[in-house]
């Protein structure tokens, strides 16, 4: 069970970590890095990458893919119902706003990408890119 935890840096040999301070003041104001983003997986299946990214509670009119030259930027908005707090709120934990992540697409064949979004999990087929194969010639001296 100890092993299924993640772990973290409470058990310092200093008594006194002005970092680790830092770390958890950071923490405290910003939240948890896996809830400002959303977390992928990327799989080389031969001839095309599998992109899995995990966007649960989104609709698929909210998902944007955008492609910039070998850049491509995957976002997610998600808009709050009401800008109040609702009446016996004890607490809210569910975040809205924007998530974005970029990849480099660089090895991809941008004009064959295809995407499916469903049950939470937007899934990218990046097809790579077919080697250029140049001919050899022979260059006649004049």
């Amino acid at each position: 069970m100890l092993y299924l935890t993640p772990y973290t840096r409470r058990h310092q040999t200093a008594p006194y970590d002005p970092f680790a301070e830092m770390d958890r003041l950071e923490r405290a104001f910003f939240g948890d890095s896996t809830l400002n983003g959303f977390l992928t997986d990327i799989q080389d299946e031969g001839d095309h990458y599998l992109l899995e990214a995990e966007l649960p509670g989104f609709k698929k009119e909210d998902i944007k893919i955008d492609l910039d030259g070998d850049c491509m930027t995957i976002s997610a908005t998600r808009q709050s119902k009401s800008e109040e707090k609702k009446k016996g709120m004890l607490r809210q934990e569910r975040s809205y706003g924007s998530f974005r992540r970029s990849f480099d697409v660089s090895d991809i064949d941008a004009d064959n990408i295809g995407a499916a979004y469903e049950d939470g999990v937007l899934k990218l087929t990046l097809p790579k890119k077919q080697p250029q194969v140049t001919s050899a010639r022979r260059l006649e001296i004049k």
